[in-house]
């Protein structure tokens, strides 16, 4: 059952993350990128975190508001990924059994550190995968269902970055965020609101995959066409329903890269600070560096860095 979402992440509900995650996720540094670009920039660097991600922040704070009488059940989630890991890594250090449901495409890199962390992995295809998304469940899997997108604790706990920003940067312009189903922008742009920061909040997307544009422009949610590429944590058919409430309310907007822009971005990641990110922790720096972001001093959230080894050496190649 789709849950009914508010239009901003509760101010309680932020404080209170921010008082359960820190045993388990690391308040990440923030740097200057070196460049020639027509705005200051700023990196957040979530690549540091322990699963090479944000996803740790909601994870945590997420398993945090389950009764621990039914943890001997288990959880389990429906990510690309980065989710997977953050609640992977979380739930091994209680105990608690974890499934992975994945779409059968996931980067090997991913699906390597989930192996490792003990996870139960079941990959299906990409729309059934979607499905789940929408649905909220999974026929079969046990536990209880813990949504990576569409879920207040979750928003929360992604929300300690914009928390973690209004203390480092309170002269920020504007936050450049990769869009994936909205839950860390919204959790960032509802921290920035409730501490009294003017700053915008932009969805990054990738080209060959746009649904926050597209529901931008047709004033709500619908199905896009979408095709596969190495920028796989981002990128999905559609803003879900529920989330579009929140994403109305607080983003301000959607930017959209090329794929040569993202590879650019990673390479200049690389050869500039020593960051390796993957294609969507790249897309707002290749945002901020092409102008797209607008001036001031902009920040973009560097949301992981779990990519394959190939697609790295890849790109360094093609430089």
């Amino acid at each position: 059952m789709r849950p009914v979402l508010p239009d901003i992440v509760p101010r309680d509900a932020l404080e209170e993350a921010r008082g359960r995650i820190y045993d388990a996720a690391l308040r990440t540094p923030l740097i200057r990128l070196p460049c020639r670009s027509p705005c200051e920039i700023w990196l957040k660097l979530e690549t540091l975190q322990p699963v090479g991600s944000f996803k740790i922040r909601g994870a945590r704070n997420a398993l945090a508001t389950l009764d621990p009488n039914r943890w001997g059940e288990g959880v389990y989630t429906a990510s690309a990924g980065n989710m997977a890991l953050g609640l992977a890594w979380c739930a091994r250090s209680r105990g608690i059994p974890f499934t992975a449901i994945v779409p059968d495409k996931a980067p090997a890199a991913k699906l390597s550190k989930l192996e490792s962390l003990g996870a139960t992995i079941l990959p299906v295809p990409f729309d059934r995968w979607w499905q789940v998304l929408q649905e909220h469940r999974y026929d079969g899997a046990r536990g209880a269902f813990i949504h990576p997108v569409a879920n207040v604790a979750v928003m929360a706990g992604n929300g300690t970055i914009g928390i973690e920003l209004l203390e480092d940067l309170p002269r920020v312009d504007t936050v450049l965020v990769p869009f994936g189903g909205g839950g860390l922008s919204s959790g960032i742009a509802s921290a920035l609101r409730h501490g009294g920061s003017p700053a915008r909040v932009m969805g990054c997307e990738i080209e060959t995959a746009t649904p926050l544009t597209a529901a931008f422009e047709a004033g709500r949610p619908h199905q896009v066409e979408r095709t596969p590429s190495f920028v796989d944590g981002i990128g999905g058919s559609g803003v879900l329903p529920e989330m579009w409430p929140l994403v109305r309310n607080l983003i301000r907007g959607a930017v959209v890269v090329s794929l040569l822009e993202a590879r650019q971005a990673i390479r200049a990641l690389i050869e500039r600070v020593h960051v390796v990110a993957e294609g969507a922790g790249a897309v707002p720096v290749a945002a901020a560096l092409e102008g797209k972001g607008g001036g001031g001093v902009v920040c973009c959230v560097v949301s992981g860095g779990n990519i394959d080894a190939a697609v790295v050496r890849e790109i360094l190649a093609d430089g």
